[in-house]
């Protein structure tokens, strides 16, 4: 049985009184299965259908139409059950101003039926490094911390199901260190994580299986290691101090001084080196390195809206 099972799910918003047409349709038949004790990754630029997906996974909204399984109960028609197994963090930084963080913990525990659990919410605080906020008013914290605790009250409950919305946005390097080691041990001893982030070096380095949204529509579905030799080219990367030719740039991804194009040979390498001495800039640091998630990340969105997903994996694929 699938930890979660996704099937046929579609979600199509209404249109406003100044929009006109059918309205915005944010998923469009999303099918695909994630198996129990996976570190699955969902990735996609803003407005793909992620948060759209997990919200109707957490029954925060409803789907248009389709189902969706958790260990085999539906989030609607037995939503309780699928609530206790599930444990989300969301985006959004939403807390009780009026409670300290063990006090918070302890009521998100109460909305489970669970009492008496302050060991296990001891070694939440001590492994999301709170332990000496326990007693801290929640809104003394900074921003960083109250999002370690959002992740604590998702996990309060033991769920068997981990589902973090862009958990690491927006928070120092230590909270993502900490995160990781701890999610990944829990993965370890059997949680499945379904993981939605932005920072694609992130999912490169934690997930075994990943789907890309683009446009609601599943794009991509494949085990990491099958959508990296998808890559066909390394990348030549430099840094230079002025603008790049139009020519050139239309070729590169750039980052600030930081150039990068994708290379299939060492003659392609000598080529854009070539160009860009030939426009009179002078190429830094220069490196080849091998294609990286990102790198198929931005191939995936910037190609066609193609009728099946690269490399569907139909092991774990709804059908």
């Amino acid at each position: 049985m699938p930890a979660i099972s996704f099937q046929s799910v579609s979600k199509t918003y209404p249109s406003t009184r100044n929009q006109a047409g059918p309205g915005l349709k944010a998923l469009d038949h999303v099918s695909f299965d994630i198996q129990q004790g996976e570190f699955f990754g969902l990735l996609g630029p803003n407005g793909a259908g992620k948060t759209t997906l997990i919200s109707i996974l957490a029954g925060l909204s409803r789907a248009s139409s389709g189902r969706v399984l958790v260990h085999g109960s539906d989030v609607l028609s037995d939503y309780a059950n699928a609530r206790r197994k599930l444990g989300v963090v969301p985006q959004e930084l939403v807390f009780d101003p009026f409670f300290t963080v063990r006090e918070a913990l302890r009521i998100q525990s109460g909305y489970f039926g669970i009492k008496h659990n302050d060991d296990w919410i001891d070694e939440l605080l001590t492994h999301l490094g709170l332990l000496d906020k326990a007693n801290a008013n929640m809104r003394q914290l900074s921003g960083g911390m109250k999002r370690r605790v959002l992740v604590a009250q998702a996990l309060v409950h033991k769920p068997q199901v981990i589902v973090l919305d862009e958990p690491t946005a927006g928070v120092d390097v230590e909270l993502r260190q900490t995160l990781w080691q701890f999610i990944a041990k829990l993965n370890k001893q059997g949680s499945t994580v379904l993981l939605t982030t932005h920072y694609l070096e992130e999912a490169e380095a934690l997930c075994s299986r990943i789907a890309m949204l683009k446009h609601g529509k599943v794009v991509a579905l494949a085990p990491t290691s099958e959508l990296l030799k998808t890559a066909s080219s390394n990348v030549l990367r430099f840094k230079i101090d002025s603008e790049l030719p139009p020519y050139l740039a239309d070729q590169a991804r750039i980052t600030g001084r930081i150039v990068q194009f994708p290379a299939h040979s060492a003659r392609e390498i000598e080529q854009y080196l070539a160009a860009v001495r030939e426009a009179g800039l002078v190429a830094e640091d220069v490196e080849i390195r091998k294609a990286d998630l990102e790198d198929v990340f931005l191939a995936v969105m910037n190609g066609s809206d193609a009728k099946e997903p690269l490399m569907p994996d139909f092991s774990g694929a709804a059908a």
